[in-house]
């Protein structure tokens, strides 16, 4: 991860939150010869014992077999990116650059028995299915359906150990400089864009 500490967020909560508000994270791991890699949404705990991911994934797939293997794993988590022209600094004639946030998560993965998958799924679905209303509740599944389901998956926990994150939104630029990169994002139809000029806003 490139590294600056005028970028780095030092408020513990505020990188939890983000970890939360973007949790469908890039998960990495490594099978001896290449990384291997795959996307999964993950519910972000923090307790006394520290931040836990947990989350499912498909068996069979290279990824399953990297992480039985390999318990070293890390966990990408990604927000709202855009390009920064120069053209709109006090000085233009410098380089432009690309702000954006990021947080990278290492740890150690633990794949779990079915019982515990079962667990995690019923866990997901009830956080977007209303268990009191919606037709695709969990306890709305047939018990079959689930049984079968489940031996095609696996879930999973990580013991986070290193966090490292990046909230690069040029802070080493000059109070005039950051409100016209502002006022630009503002007014692209991108809503990346739109994005990383309320989080600068925020900031002034």
């Amino acid at each position: 991860m490139y590294k600056n500490s005028q970028f780095e967020e030092k408020d513990a909560d505020k990188v939890l939150a983000f970890m939360k508000a973007h949790s469908f994270i890039t998960l990495i791991g490594h099978d001896g010869d290449f990384p291997v890699t795959t996307q999964v949404p993950v519910h972000v705990y923090r307790d006394e014992n520290g931040i836990r991911l947990v989350g499912h994934i498909m068996k069979k797939t290279d990824h399953h077999l990297a992480y039985a293997k390999n318990e070293n794993v890390m966990a990408l988590f990604t927000g709202a990116h855009s390009y920064v022209t120069a053209s709109v600094y006090e000085n233009p004639a410098v380089a432009s650059t690309w702000n954006y946030s990021s947080v990278q998560c290492k740890g150690k993965i633990k794949l779990m028995n079915d019982d515990e998958t079962r667990t995690v799924i019923k866990h997901l679905t009830d956080s977007f299915e209303d268990p009191k209303t919606s037709p695709a509740a969990f306890h709305k599944m047939d018990d079959a359906y689930i049984e079968n389901n489940l031996k095609a998956i696996a879930g999973f926990e990580i013991k986070v150990e290193y966090i490292n994150n990046i909230f690069k939104l040029s802070q080493n630029h000059s109070h005039q400089n950051r409100i016209n990169i502002v006022n630009d994002l503002t007014k692209r139809d991108n809503p990346d864009a739109k994005e990383v000029a309320k989080q600068m806003k925020e900031m002034l």
